[in-house]
């Protein structure tokens, strides 16, 4: 936990889950930028922070705490940024009641008089989120984003251009910048292109030749990615009726292959992205037969699944959490799979191989073998004891 401190207050702040191993902050110099100017002190006005206040990809719960007093609403794809939200209201005595918390599959508000973005790593969930809200601005309407540097391009101000109207940027400071953009007179009323669906190629076993579907911002939303096309090649066969858990399930198509090598199989599809879940479950039903049960769930790893009841764990975990390099989201992963799974289950992941997560699978498991492998990925099987 660190303590971040504002012209709106000092606020002790945390990641969720909360990990004392984990150095990585719930803010950074970006999140610092626009809250100073919205306090008005980067050589401006203050920001009139009235009627709806919108707070657009919080990552966790910085901002939204930093402004609870102007009653934001913030709307994420993250289900993490949800519970780091709460926790950090919680932890500084804020009403819990003071910021409305959405996901991006949720309804925006009707009028916005204020949208602060916070840039995210995906330019085309920007994108989508951007046509979504852009109904809502108004003539009048503050729109300001902020990010790092290195994460904001001139795609990214071309998409503000293009969806909002006239932007413009911001020295930078401690290697942030703001985006100012003015809605124009006309703001697009265009749909968003998203979500985006292609067919896999051959050699994807299961799904060679079906269709997946990619809602804006999921990892690699318009390709299959070379990770998970290796992995696809080197699923387990099983059969009978197995309890599976895609997990980290993305677009679904690793839990979908599954599904269709064991018809018999009950599958979970398990991401922490509303994005992603929602591609997941129509992934799955266009390419399995009308009535296939299957659950999808928007969650933190595998806290919410009963221990020793699952068979199999297929996952692709990410080493990114934002722009930061960490191993905590596979090492949550890991730890919650052995306690999901039942004695003799097995989790299978691949990755790339200089990850070396089998030393990880190893401590957390006490076995790990190599299903398959290539100059830069590796499959490997952990069994339950």
């Amino acid at each position: 936990m660190n303590r971040l401190t504002t012209s709106q207050g000092v606020f002790e702040l945390a990641r969720f889950p909360e990990d004392h191993r984990d150095r990585l902050r719930a803010w950074d110099a970006a999140d610092e930028y626009l809250l100073r100017r919205t306090a008005g002190t980067e050589d401006d006005e203050p920001v009139p922070l009235t009627g709806t206040v919108v707070v657009l990809g919080d990552r966790w719960g910085a901002l939204a705490t930093a402004l609870a007093g102007h009653h934001p609403v913030q709307i994420t794809d993250s289900y993490l940024a949800q519970r780091a939200t709460r926790a950090n209201l919680a932890r500084n005595g804020a009403d819990p009641d003071a910021v409305r918390i959405l996901s991006v599959r949720d309804t925006p508000p009707e009028r916005i008089d204020t949208l602060l973005v916070r840039v995210p790593k995906s330019l085309a969930l920007l994108e989508d989120q951007l046509h979504r809200l852009a109904p809502a601005l108004h003539a009048g309407s503050v729109v300001i984003g902020t990010g790092m540097v290195k994460e904001i391009h001139t795609s990214t101000l071309r998409l503000f251009e293009r969806i909002v109207g006239p932007t413009r940027t911001s020295l930078a400071v401690k290697k942030a910048r703001l985006i100012h953009c003015t809605p124009g007179p006309a703001l697009t009323t265009a749909p968003s292109p998203w979500p985006y669906r292609y067919e896999l190629p051959d050699g994807t076993g299961a799904m060679s030749g079906r269709t997946v579907t990619n809602h804006a911002g999921i990892f690699c939303a318009d390709r299959l990615d070379i990770g998970t096309r290796f992995f696809l090649k080197h699923l387990p066969e099983r059969t009978g009726p197995d309890r599976v858990v895609d997990l980290g399930c993305g677009n679904g198509v690793v839990g979908t292959a599954a599904a269709l090598g064991n018809p018999e199989a009950s599958l979970t599809f398990l991401d922490e992205s509303y994005q992603a879940v929602a591609s997941a479950e129509e992934t799955f039903r266009a390419n399995t037969p009308p009535g296939t049960e299957a659950r999808f769930v928007v969650g933190d790893a595998l806290g919410d699944v009963p221990p020793e009841s699952v068979d199999l764990v297929l996952c692709n975990p990410p080493f990114h959490s934002h722009q930061a390099v960490t191993d905590a989201t596979a090492r949550t992963m890991f730890q919650g799979a052995r306690a999901a799974l039942r004695p003799g289950g097995e989790l299978w992941v691949v990755g790339n191989r200089h990850l070396g997560h089998h030393i990880r699978l190893r401590r957390i498991f006490g076995n790990c073998a190599t299903v398959a492998g290539d100059p830069k990925f590796v499959v490997l099987r952990a069994v339950r004891r």
